[in-house]
């Protein structure tokens, strides 16, 4: 779930934001829709229309590190045209896009305004963990899944960071009892926004999908166990992202206090941080690796420890991963991995997951990967052993633990398809899912060279995504007959140039790490 902004511009999410050129205001002066903060004026994009920026909640520097409130009502129309500032986050030297703490805001696509249509309803999570990224890109554009599946797609920014997830409770007194989990309060204040105002915008708020990739799903998955969430969302689809644990308050609590000493600050004077200056802030936030508190109201209990949340298990769900995850999150920053010796990998095994593996050796670890893929080089068993072991560990716990629960089918997918960027350096990695969901091959550089095989994963996967939305289950005629997850089969859609359903793929890497104790990084 951590991945730098560097990966991001390799990928091209950096890309223009004005990659689409839509139709002037002016032109079309019936984009104006009504909402409990006031009318908003949006605009037509290739017959859909779009709104950007619209404030779902009031400007968050009044309230540092406590929980949202709506924003003030406004007169007349405002203008919903461009994006809204993005949370303000570590890599502002690597992005244009503006930052401030004004950032909850939200930008919805939509075929129709006010026609009763009662449309299922998408709503996006972005990753970059809880401390970096946004939804103010190319990428996560939502005209063209408005368009294939008439449905509503909104995008959401939220706190991130310490400014999200800082926990005070126990050093700052009833005030910021909430402080450890407001960034996903953010969150439950723009799905209230989502029911309280989508049926303008065409939507139905009895039917809200959300969705994320690596940290937004993990977002996702924290929904899922938060009394605040229940009822405003129906269905649930992840990608390279799940979150079995929260931080405990011990361990939130001694964040925090690393957190004031950088800022020479004691407990006692923790208030203070309402003050401090951004910059000095986000400084002090640099290495401390934020997730949701377990803080006993916010979030009760841990999402899926011991088991998954009982709060959501009549929610439908669908989980993904891709094949290949650490080709990026990885390699991105270390280029010797692409030409490792055989004489060298248990070290750079042991190197970059030692928190992963236990006690297994990593000479273990590479004689049973060359004994599973004679074929495999050096540097293809690196990257499947510490995608097994790192990024696809906790996904697979994920997935037994909704199948032990029984209740609503849980759905699982894998992207096999490798990307021909570079070369096909990076096959299936992380983060190749995003532009085949959103069916914005052309806005990522990891899909664009793709032609026609990239085009029609995306055909399948934003349609599979489409009917989920629309009926609770992916299956579509495009695709063979998905089944739910069950620990018998464990049945798996493997979306390739060839798309077919496959039994415990990968069970014998599976098997190797199962013994090896999980634990959820940063927690």
């Amino acid at each position: 779930m951590n991945i730098g902004f560097r990966w991001c511009a390799i990928v091209g999410l950096s890309a223009a934001l004005n990659l689409f050129s839509p139709l002037h205001a002016a032109d079309e002066p019936n984009s104006v829709a009504k909402t409990t903060g006031g009318a908003v004026r949006g605009f037509v994009d290739r017959g859909i229309f779009s709104f950007k920026g619209i404030p779902y909640g009031a400007d968050t520097a009044l309230h540092r590190f406590q929980a949202p409130v709506r924003p003030a009502p406004w007169t007349g129309v405002r203008d919903a045209l461009q994006f809204g500032p993005m949370a303000p986050q570590g890599r502002a030297a690597a992005t244009d896009q503006s930052m401030s703490e004004d950032c909850l805001r939200l930008n919805v696509w939509t075929p129709a305004l006010r026609d009763g249509g009662r449309r299922p309803v998408l709503v996006y999570f972005h990753g970059g963990a809880y401390s970096n990224g946004s939804v103010n890109e190319a990428l996560y554009d939502g005209v063209r899944l408005a368009t294939r599946g008439d449905v509503v797609v909104v995008t959401v920014n939220h706190r991130l960071n310490g400014l999200g997830y800082l926990y005070l409770a126990e050093l700052g007194g009833p005030e910021f009892a909430e402080s450890g989990n407001v960034g996903q309060l953010d969150l439950v204040l723009a799905l209230r926004w989502v029911h309280d105002n989508i049926a303008e915008f065409g939507g139905d708020p009895g039917s809200v999908t959300i969705f994320g990739q690596s940290g937004g799903g993990a977002k996702c998955a924290t929904l899922m166990a938060m009394p605040a969430a229940r009822g405003l969302f129906h269905r649930v689809w992840t990608m390279s992202g799940q979150q079995l644990t929260g931080r405990t308050r011990e361990h939130a609590t001694a964040d925090a206090r690393n957190l004031l000493k950088a800022l020479d600050l004691t407990p006692e004077r923790c208030r203070e941080l309402q003050s401090v200056s951004l910059e000095r802030l986000l400084l002090a936030m640099r290495g401390i690796n934020w997730t949701p508190v377990v803080d006993g109201s916010v979030l009760p209990r841990d999402p899926f420890s011991p088991e998954a949340s009982p709060l959501s298990a009549d929610i439908p769900m669908v989980m993904g991963n891709t094949h290949d995850e650490t080709r990026n999150l990885i390699g991105a920053s270390d280029d010797g991995l692409f030409t490792l010796t055989w004489t060298a990998l248990p070290g750079k095994i042991a190197q970059h997951v030692p928190a992963f593996i236990g006690n297994l050796a990593p000479e273990k670890i590479v004689d049973e990967y060359r004994r599973f893929y004679p074929a495999y080089a050096p540097t293809d068993i690196f990257f499947a052993a510490t995608t097994a072991a790192r990024s696809w560990k906790g996904f697979v716990i994920q997935t037994e633990r909704r199948a032990q629960q029984g209740g609503a089918p849980t759905f699982v997918y894998n992207v096999d398809w490798p990307s021909p960027a570079d070369g096909g350096k990076w096959r299936a990695p992380h983060m190749i899912d995003i532009p085949l969901v959103f069916d914005n091959v052309a806005a990522s550089n990891l899909t664009v060279g793709g032609g026609a095989a990239a085009q029609k994963i995306a055909d399948e996967m934003s349609s599979a995504l489409i009917a989920f939305a629309r009926t609770g289950t992916p299956n579509t005629p495009a695709l063979a007959p998905w089944p739910r997850f069950d620990l018998v089969r464990r049945s798996t859609m493997l979306f390739d140039t060839s798309t077919r359903v496959g039994d415990d793929p990968r069970g014998a890497e599976r098997r190797l790490f199962a013994p090896v104790l999980y634990v959820q990084p940063g927690t």
